[in-house]
């Protein structure tokens, strides 16, 4: 499993009856996991220290207990590869999100390590790109991030994110567009990229009403993204937070869609947290990528 084990800022504290208890700066938040189905003790001191508790109600969804939360703020990331950190602002919103997964960044350091060690300039494609973490740490790493989401609330946290991180505005190309009718055009245009970074919801919509259920088109869009690699291209990463996509998925789709015809290297795993409470590794997703 690949941890994302370099965060100050963000911290897993415990897990207990389809709960985690994370430190989000100087905040303690109880959020739901579906992950958790083990029942331990509530032994950790912060679960009686809590700022927010996102209830799930059993009808679907839930809602937000703040107890002692402001509205919003920020959090450091430190790349290896990079001098000055990434700050992020949060917020509760939406069904228990804060406006950033962070067990991205095991991601987030690995192909910022490739970008910074090109040598040459590098252009990426991030699709489904939500409120811009890794647009950010790619361009933090000295690429040139063309980013795309189709919801326009979170192209402008990505903004937010991006300001508050000193990127140059001339590092990110920010779109609101349907990702699948992006591509499209990018292929009819023969643009071409260095690398790409796909993060696809299991089902969402476009800004036009378009649909999106990930085991009906995922696949097709890798193979479509996949002939805008440029002739020397750097890597091909594909998350999913998809039960039915688990790794050994990810390898199968991004080895038929390009490393049949590119050759390459495919590695999939898991990717998780560790938290600090137990020494255990909470799964949080899966990752594909592909490296020529």
């Amino acid at each position: 499993m690949w941890t994302a084990d370099n965060w100050k800022d963000y911290e897993l504290l415990d897990t207990c009856s389809g709960e985690k208890l994370e430190r989000w700066g100087d905040y303690i938040l109880v959020r739901p996991d579906p992950q958790v189905i083990w029942d331990t003790d509530h032994t950790h001191p912060g679960w009686k220290k809590k700022n927010a508790h996102y209830h799930r109600s059993s009808k679907g969804g839930g809602e937000w207990q703040f107890i002692d939360l402001p509205k919003e703020w920020t959090i450091d990331y430190k790349l290896p590869a990079v001098d000055e950190p990434l700050t992020f602002h949060l917020k509760p919103f939406a069904f228990k999100h804060t406006g950033i997964f962070p067990e991205q960044a095991v991601n987030w350091d690995w192909f910022s390590e490739k970008i910074k060690n090109a040598g040459r300039p590098v252009k990426v494609l991030n699709l489904f790109a939500y409120t811009g973490g890794a647009t950010i740490a790619a361009a933090a790493a000295g690429a040139n991030v063309t980013h795309v989401d189709a919801a326009k609330g979170m192209v402008g946290w990505a903004k937010e994110n991006a300001a508050s991180s000193h990127i140059p505005s001339t590092s990110v190309r920010w779109l609101i567009d349907d990702c699948v009718k992006f591509v499209e055009r990018e292929l009819r245009r023969g643009n071409r990229y260095d690398a790409i970074i796909m993060d696809p919801p299991s089902y969402g919509r476009g800004p036009k009403g378009e649909t999106w259920k990930i085991e009906e088109n995922v696949y097709p869009l890798i193979v479509k993204a996949a002939k805008l690699l440029s002739a020397e291209p750097l890597f091909f990463l594909i998350n999913s937070y998809t039960t039915g996509l688990q790794p050994a998925v990810l390898s199968y789709m991004l080895n038929t869609a390009i490393a049949l015809e590119r050759g390459g290297r495919v590695e999939s795993s898991e990717i998780g947290i560790g938290v600090s409470g137990t020494g255990l590794i909470l799964p949080c997703g899966a990752c594909g990528r592909w490296t020529p």
